[in-house]
């Protein structure tokens, strides 16, 4: 094991132990996770790239910091992985990365390299293919992820995931604009989350509310080539009530994505339910996204299942606030609700958005709209 403890003092009477880990040539795995069980501060050098070959349990941890000056790299042993990658029921994810406890900060301006070409190649051959997410924020109190680069991750970059006081900062995320489900982030049973300062390029969402994810501040990102930042999907397990709360997105640059703003929603027969309720999208400048401002309550849902089964996941008290540049077709805005009154007090105020092709079109559903840009949307149709 090549790391090398520094013992120190934080006050007379606390001690703690610096280490420093160097590359053993094999599969790193162990020496870190046995650095963060002694160490308060664990250092990979900026000349040092540890070969993680075996899935890291890095959860129960306490007053932990990871100074990444160097490069993590997960070794795309698909075979391995396959059988040994850490499961979730939700959306039948897998990660290569449990990191938890309380008081954790991972920075330091190095690397995660998800290696992801390997896996993106063996998906095309075999769409079923479990892909691992790089990093889980799992049952983490206070955790802190800033300065540190990401890239190629097979599946989604980041789930935040059972856990509260959570913050990214600084972070650079990089995935060719091409690659299946590869979002930047997925908060799930989460509270208190912040996402700030950060840029994105990749083939998903940049950013995903998933179930449970409540008081969610998202502020500054550059989002480049991706679906969105989206509240969703939800009510799609039958057993489950999904809630999204309290969530603001402000100050969002998104560029050649196929959404900015969207809420996502299943309805039809044998779905689940729940409430999308005080959620703000504030300040988006787009370029050439295709669908700038989406509610759809009738998501991957027939127009007559959904007129049939409406969602049972509500929607209320909505704004779309300030959302200005262009799409990239001629639909700038389209607020979808399923009948019945399943969407109420949804606010859209300062939308200056045009056309990429043709005039800009405006529609709406099942659905009254208020503020100052309701006029820029005809008689909504009804179902």
């Amino acid at each position: 094991m090549l790391w090398f403890p520094l013992l120190g003092f934080l006050t007379a009477s606390t001690a703690w132990a610096q280490c420093i880990l160097e590359a053993s040539g094999a599969d790193d795995a162990s020496q870190l996770i046995a650095a963060a069980q002694s160490c308060s501060i664990v250092n990979i050098p900026s000349d040092t790239t540890l070969n993680i070959s075996t899935r890291l349990d890095m959860t129960g941890l306490s007053d932990v910091t990871i100074n990444l000056e160097g490069t993590i790299r997960f070794n795309p042993d698909i075979p391995y992985w396959v059988e040994n990658a850490f499961p979730f029921e939700f959306q039948t994810q897998v990660t290569f990365w449990l990191l938890g406890g309380e008081n954790i900060v991972l920075n330091g301006g190095g690397t995660l390299d998800g290696a992801g070409q390997a896996w993106y190649d063996a998906f095309e051959a075999n769409s079923s293919l479990p892909r691992p997410i790089i990093l889980t924020i799992y049952q983490g109190n206070h955790v802190l992820v800033e300065n540190i680069e990401m890239i190629d991750s097979p599946e989604w970059f980041n789930l935040i995931y059972e856990s509260n006081d959570v913050r990214y900062n600084n972070m650079t995320i990089t995935a060719a604009t091409d690659t299946h489900n590869t979002d930047g982030w997925n908060i799930y049973r989460s509270d208190t989350v912040t996402l700030e300062h950060s840029v994105i390029v990749n083939g998903d969402d940049c950013v995903a509310f998933k179930p449970n994810a409540t008081n969610v501040l998202v502020s500054d990102l550059n989002c480049d080539g991706s679906h969105g930042i989206s509240v969703g999907s939800l009510g799609q397990y039958p057993e489950f009530f999904d809630i999204v709360e309290n969530v603001t997105a402000t100050d969002v640059k998104m560029a050649n994505a196929q959404n900015g703003a969207r809420i996502k929603a299943w309805a039809g027969p044998d779905v689940g339910s729940g409430i999308v309720r005080n959620v703000t999208f504030n300040n988006f400048v787009v370029s050439n996204v295709a669908n700038p401002v989406v509610i759809d309550q009738c998501y991957m849902t027939s127009a007559a299942d959904c007129s049939a089964s409406p969602s049972n996941t509500f929607i209320e008290d909505i704004w779309f606030n300030g959302i200005s540049g262009t799409s990239s077709g001629s639909t700038v805005a389209s607020l979808s609700c399923s009948p019945d009154g399943r969407c109420s007090n949804i606010n859209v105020n300062d939308l200056e958005l045009t056309a990429g092709k043709s005039t800009a079109t405006y529609k709406c559903q099942n659905v009254n709209l208020t503020g100052n840009a309701a006029g820029l949307f005809p008689d909504c149709t009804v179902t």
